[in-house]
């Protein structure tokens, strides 16, 4: 069996390679167009796409030392994402699973975050998470916490009712003239502040549900204060409030999260999309596994953005099933998992 998955959601161009459950290449083209513009600009990501989409496959093809006509099938990010990106790969997947008369496999890409964590590359130790577990999916998009009861069986149980954790951290980052992407540099300057030096509001909401809009409301409105008594106050303080931004979004994910444990009795939890990179997240997680007895599960950082890997590895479950899509499915941008 092996798999071509392809992945085109947003502003990174990735292809990878899985035989028999082993990953042999995962190659991603990122754009850094979209810095000049403090975001994903949708009609330069869908240009770009398409300029990088065929040698990325075939640089794919070639590190793996696989030719096309051995593939079994092609595994593609039909959705959610951004529609004219999403177009490029799933056109590009359409042509080439009809030239050689293989099966494809439509992929969720939030989806192929979770499973991430089933990716498995020849020598390593491999520990995936058991099922039933609870995964907390963080990105720039999303804030959600997933029951994970079988590859094929998730259930959002809380979610964003706003702004997603990530999307705040770039916004904040942003206004700070920090540039973009937020995540990188934040995390980044966090390490040299004090995570306690200020406070921000923190959302009530009830249940497993998020907020992230009050966070973001009451930084951009202190800052305001501070800038306007101090104008050099963001060069002079920018590692603390950096530390303390990264504080108290870590605070409040982990806060629910430990809530949904708790309730549910599950100690395998686990962590994916782009935020689970962020270093104050990761080290929560494993003083959770101490505190609370959690086994938990921290993708690489190579499966933490969008990569094709995880796409692969949604394919090789579906592979195994025969669930595979017709010609006629479309792209779509916005669907739950």
């Amino acid at each position: 069996m092996i798999i071509l998955g392809i992945e085109s959601s947003c502003d990174d161009t990735s292809a990878a390679v899985i035989r028999d459950g082993v990953l042999l290449s995962n190659v991603t083209a990122s754009q850094a167009v979209h810095e000049a513009y403090g975001g994903v600009v949708p009609e330069l990501a869908s240009r770009a796409h398409q300029q990088n989409i065929v040698p990325v496959v075939d640089h794919a093809l070639k590190k793996a030392g696989v030719e096309r006509e051995e593939l079994s099938a092609i595994a593609f990010t039909r959705g959610p994402g951004l529609m004219g990106s999403l177009l490029v790969g799933v056109s590009f997947a359409k042509g080439l699973a009809a030239s050689l008369g293989i099966p494809m496999i439509e992929v969720n890409h939030l989806q192929g975050h979770v499973l991430a964590h089933f990716v498995r590359e020849e020598g390593d130790e491999y520990t995936p998470p058991p099922f039933p577990f609870l995964c907390l999916l963080v990105s720039g998009g999303n804030s959600q916490i997933i029951l994970v009861r079988a590859y094929n069986d998730m259930e959002i149980i809380g979610k964003t009712i706003d702004d997603a954790a990530g999307e705040a951290i770039d916004k904040c980052s942003k206004v700070m003239g920090m540039g973009y992407p937020g995540g990188p540099i934040i995390d980044r300057l966090a390490r040299k502040g004090n995570p306690k030096a200020y406070q921000f509001a923190r959302p009530q909401i009830a249940g497993y549900d998020y907020s992230f809009s009050g966070l973001k409301t009451s930084f951009l409105y202190n800052l305001k204060e501070w800038v306007g008594e101090d104008p050099d106050f963001i060069e002079k303080n920018k590692e603390n409030l950096a530390a303390s931004l990264e504080f108290t979004i870590v605070d409040i994910l982990m806060k629910k999260l430990r809530k949904a444990a708790k309730d549910l009795g599950i100690k395998h939890v686990a962590v994916a999309g782009g935020v689970s990179a962020n270093t104050g997240l990761r080290e929560a997680f494993l003083d959770h596994a101490k505190r609370f007895g959690w086994t938990v599960y921290i993708p690489k950082f190579g499966y933490t953005t969008d990569n094709a890997a995880m796409i692969a590895m949604v394919g090789c479950f579906k592979y195994a099933d025969k669930d595979f899509c017709s010609m006629d499915k479309p792209a779509y941008s916005r669907v739950e998992i």
